[in-house]
């Protein structure tokens, strides 16, 4: 009986909480730490952001190996606004607001309503998609997880002038809730995509700058060749040949590149 009363009393939402919940909570931890620092490193900010890419890959693939939780998604929505929402803008505003924002007033007011509208199509995007577009074969918009990485990767590539990263997060914005389908990587793209993630995380010089390079060029690749280029087909158990990809069996099927 006094076991039974201990398991009641502990909180429910840790008896719901799962090892893929657990690294989407440490995601979201990863993209408070960039937008922390970006004040006064915006290199580091930058890689931690592709930290958070990859572990918000790395919680689909714990979700479909050990099994997910119901709870998982909306963790998954709540940490990619952190990381790819916020920290993203606050890496855009660090960027390319002029020195004295009072000294140039319409381009500190034009960079904040850009960085204000990329957090709130993100937010859109997000929410949306995790009512609408969870068990969906395609995605439509650029992922959240997509933009931000393009956006990170532009920095550490050494093409993070104030101009470019502007213009990029002006684009990109809107561009997460346009109607234009993206299907989903294949597995051993997504892997591919991971690991040069890591690298241009963890390595430096020149070596870092070649796979942050590698990466925006893949990146900017998918995003504008994607839709139309990029397909692949599935069996479901019916036999009938869709395009897409699989989104597991499990209940939460979380994938690196829907959001």
């Amino acid at each position: 009986m006094a076991d039974d009363t201990r398991m009641s009393s502990r909180p429910q939402f840790l008896r719901r909480l799962g090892l893929a919940d657990a690294v989407t909570v440490a995601n979201a931890a990863v993209g408070l730490t960039a937008a922390v620092v970006v004040g006064f490193d915006t290199g580091l900010a930058a890689r931690l952001v592709l930290l958070a890419a990859v572990a918000d890959g790395l919680d689909g693939v714990l979700a479909r190996r050990f099994g997910g939780t119901d709870v998982g998604p909306h963790l998954d929505s709540l940490a990619d606004v952190a990381s790819f929402g916020v920290a993203p803008a606050l890496l855009v505003t660090t960027t390319a607001l002029p020195a004295s924002p009072t000294a140039a007033p319409l381009r500190a007011a034009v960079v904040t309503l850009v960085a204000a509208l990329y957090v709130g199509f993100a937010v859109v995007r997000l929410g949306v998609y995790t009512v609408e577009d969870e068990d969906a074969i395609t995605t439509h918009g650029v992922q959240t997880t997509l933009a931000a990485t393009i956006l990170a990767a532009s920095v550490l590539a050494g093409l993070g002038s104030p101009a470019v990263v502007f213009g990029l997060a002006a684009v990109l914005a809107p561009s997460m809730v346009v109607p234009i389908a993206y299907p989903d990587l294949h597995a051993q793209d997504a892997l591919v995509m991971g690991v040069v993630q890591a690298v241009a995380v963890l390595a430096t010089g020149r070596v870092g700058d070649a796979f942050a390079f590698a990466l925006l060029f893949l990146a900017l690749g998918y995003t504008v060749l994607g839709p139309r280029f990029y397909w692949r087909s599935t069996t479901p158990a019916g036999g009938e040949t869709t395009a897409g990809t699989e989104t597991g069996d499990c209940p939460d099927a979380r994938d690196a590149g829907a959001r």
